[in-house]
């Protein structure tokens, strides 16, 4: 690398974005650079709401390194959903200040090569840190950590609005509580760059200022058939959030926030609603019923049920689940013979109910006695919660309306 400088300084400047194309990231456009030099320069709180697929977390690391560089008086919290989605990015910002071409850069800046001096799964800090007070150049958390104590001069959320929120009105409320905190934690003269999809009208987006939208129509990052394919394989609301980064207007709605619990659906049945290829999805629902309340485990798989049957039956076993029903109005038994050749107990029926009415029937009415575990798929119950007549996609509802008839027809413990 033969760069003076003068030319590394206008480049970090103007063009922050060529460095990552050195770094192996070449996939970063001039949308990536603009990005860049916001949250490296601006002054106030920001927003930017980018689609899947729009490289958004890999320009952040490069920019917490870059900022790590050039800033070096400067601490930095990154949050996001959980301790496990943190640690990838603490790791790859790691990988970048090891890189070459980041230490070169630091050695034509400052005749310093950068070193690691503490590392750990959350917290990266640098011999290039000149700042203040003990605190450590770089903290990961997640958004069930504890931010007593600490402060921050840059404070970057990404992600920590997601699925759970759409879903849940607790979670909604506790992460716009873990925001509001973050105003305790910033230094003064500090910032707060917040990024990430929208998921829910009352979401903690609702807090967050000067906000900046770029949905898959707009960046140039995926192609018309991508984007096609994309919008075919998932749930409307699902869609909707992750690509054009609003949510879906709820008033046809059945089904309004999901309840939680953290119970188990032990000892008690299990529905597959089957698909067999194109767009159908298997849906899985394990159900029991204890003290007036139905406690449902449900899964959506995007596979043919052949695919699925293995993991069904490892869930089955470690909810101790019975009966497996299976309609066999399509497949004439195919499935419930599959199940029994593996050594499940499984039974047929024939469906004769219309499904918008048995899904009204059966689950609306019993909908406020419904408790998912806490470990459902999040992608099971936002297509629940996204069903109505002209669902496109009503796996998911019809297999817990179909367990909930299902378990009436039981004795109730």
């Amino acid at each position: 690398m033969n760069i003076s400088q003068e030319e590394v300084k206008e480049l970090i400047r103007n063009k922050p974005y060529i460095i990552g194309h050195w770094l192996g990231f070449k996939d970063l456009t001039e949308l990536h650079n603009e990005w860049l030099i916001s949250w490296l320069y601006g002054t106030d709180d920001e927003t930017t709401q980018a689609h899947r697929g729009s490289y958004k977390t890999t320009d952040l690391a490069l920019f917490i390194a870059l900022n790590m560089m050039i800033h070096r008086k400067e601490n930095i919290i990154f949050l996001r959903k959980t301790d496990v989605d943190v640690t990838e990015v603490i790791r790859l910002v790691a990988k970048i200040v090891r890189s070459g071409a980041y230490i070169k850069l630091c050695q034509i800046l400052y005749n310093i090569t950068p070193q690691i001096t503490r590392e750990t799964a959350n917290e990266i800090q640098t011999n290039l840190y000149k700042g203040k007070g003990g605190a450590s150049q770089l903290v990961g958390m997640g958004v069930n950590g504890s931010l007593t104590g600490k402060h921050a001069d840059v404070i970057i959320t990404d992600d920590i609005i997601n699925i759970k929120d759409r879903i849940s009105k607790a979670e909604r409320e506790h992460t716009k509580l873990i925001y509001m905190e973050l105003q305790n934690v910033k230094n003064r003269g500090g910032r707060i760059i917040n990024t990430g999809t929208p998921w829910h009208k009352d979401d903690a987006f609702t807090l967050m200022p000067n906000i900046k939208k770029y949905d898959c129509y707009t960046t140039g990052l995926m192609s018309d058939e991508q984007i096609m394919q994309l919008r075919q394989s998932m749930s409307p609301s699902l869609w909707s959030a992750n690509y054009e980064l609003k949510h879906i207007a709820d008033e046809d709605a059945l089904f309004t926030d999901a309840q939680f619990t953290k119970e188990q659906p032990m000892d008690g049945i299990a529905h597959i609603d089957a698909g067999y290829g194109g767009e159908d999805a298997t849906a899985l629902t394990i159900l029991c019923m204890k003290d007036g309340k139905f406690i449902a485990y449900g899964k959506k798989y995007p596979h043919h049920v052949d695919d699925c049957i293995n993991d069904i039956l490892r869930l089955k076993t470690k909810y101790r689940a019975g009966t497996t029903w299976c309609e066999k109005n399509a497949d004439k038994g195919y499935l419930a013979k599959s199940l029994i050749d593996h050594g499940d107990l499984a039974k047929t029926y024939h469906e004769r109910m219309n499904k918008h009415i048995k899904i009204c029937t059966y689950l609306k009415e019993n909908w406020g006695r419904v408790y998912f575990t806490e470990d459902t798929d999040p992608e099971y119950i936002s297509e629940v919660l996204d069903y109505n007549e002209h669902a496109p996609h009503d796996d998911c509802p019809d297999s817990l309306a179909s367990a909930i008839r299902q378990m009436g027809k039981k004795p109730m413990t």
